[in-house]
């Protein structure tokens, strides 16, 4: 087979989907490409940074978290560490997107397919249902999710993106807004201030729980801009007095919104994606997806609405997979010695490596 892709030459490039581990592919995440959170009470702890981190480092803190999540799942673990020896809640599993607008990119070792009548991918957080109220609400986070195919064939996100479309655009017609861009200024040790682009003023406030810089420590630009969509507040001072918020639960379509346990409300549908003038878009395979967080919002001593992000799963890898061969027209896998690319064969003369198709002479 060697000597034969040494006749090879580059024919022409492979529809856009991926499959970088034929022989063990995962349903996990595999990476995260950039992390960037807007300011927030535990940014800089979830994961821990310091000024001598960069973007690069702060990705693969991240990946670092989310493998260790996933090896977990894999055993039958819970997400959560155990803490029954210990007198605190660990939550280093857990990746924090600070207030609205922040966000984490991350992608699998293939292309999700979008299988027709099914949820394809699941995110889970840390949302929790309140003891101590009857609203159907607790712990809510809301992050919105955006997904991207990888059409130019770089291996980059950065391609279009699509928001999957989640229940507030049918349940908060008029209170969802669009067009949201928001811009944090760096204030060491001090209340983030933030204005936007619709006359909105306010602070990332610090709280007495979290003592650390709030700002990403490894982020030189003295501001941090964001665009996208903003969701309504779903916090609500249930005694008036600021020592009981419950943070309501949104119907559907929205990372951390839900207990983790409530597999269908974590679940997202890729034919529920929308592009920036909210028409429906048919994608047959997603390769990046996006989450940031949707709320921007202070809630007393609970401090701003900050989106966590633990998990993510390909919820069909064995449909994806096939979908990818039945796509490509794969009939065969092979492994070339000395080559950690792998070799599709589409047909006796037609090859793929590297994303491209190869022509036999």
């Amino acid at each position: 087979m060697s000597a034969l892709l040494f006749y090879l030459f580059t024919f022409l490039p492979l529809s856009a989907q991926r499959m970088d581990n034929p022989d063990n592919p995962s349903k996990y995440i595999v990476a995260v490409d950039e992390y960037r959170p807007a300011p927030g009470q535990f940014v800089n702890e979830l994961p821990l940074a310091t000024a001598e981190d960069t973007p690069a480092s702060m990705a693969q803190k991240c990946t670092d978290v989310l493998l260790r999540n996933a090896a977990r799942m894999a055993e039958g673990k819970s997400l959560e560490p155990d803490t029954s020896d210990d007198d605190d809640y660990d939550a280093s599993y857990l990746l924090t997107l600070g207030a609205w607008g922040g966000y984490i990119m991350f992608h699998f070792d293939h292309s999700i397919a979008n299988v027709k009548g099914q949820r394809d991918l699941l995110i889970l957080g840390n949302s929790n249902k309140s003891a101590m109220t009857t609203l159907d609400g607790g712990a809510s986070e809301p992050g919105i999710v955006m997904v991207s195919k990888d059409v130019n064939q770089n291996g980059l996100p950065d391609d279009p993106w699509y928001e999957l479309s989640g229940s507030a655009d049918v349940d908060s017609v008029g209170k969802v807004v669009y067009d949201y861009a928001i811009t944090y200024q760096k204030a060491p040790m001090q209340n983030i201030p933030w204005t936007d682009n619709h006359g909105g003023s306010g602070y990332v406030q610090r709280v007495g729980f979290h003592k650390q810089e709030y700002y990403p420590l490894w982020v030189n630009d003295e501001t941090l801009h964001f665009t996208g969509t903003l969701l309504p507040p779903n916090g609500i001072d249930t005694n008036g007095v600021g020592t009981n918020w419950v943070r309501m639960f949104l119907r559907y379509g929205y990372a951390d919104n839900k207990p983790n346990d409530d597999a269908g409300a974590n679940s997202f549908d890729f034919d529920w994606a929308v592009d920036a003038q909210r028409q429906p878009v048919s994608l047959d395979f997603v390769d990046f997806v996006r989450v940031y967080t949707g709320v921007n919002q202070f809630c007393g001593w609970m401090a701003e609405t900050s989106t966590e992000i633990a998990h993510a799963e390909d919820l069909h890898l064995d449909a994806s997979l096939q979908a990818i061969r039945e796509a490509t027209g794969i009939r065969g896998i092979y492994d070339l010695p000395n080559d950690d690319a792998p070799v599709y064969k589409l047909n006796s003369r037609i090859y793929i490596k590297n994303g491209k198709k190869y022509f036999f002479k």
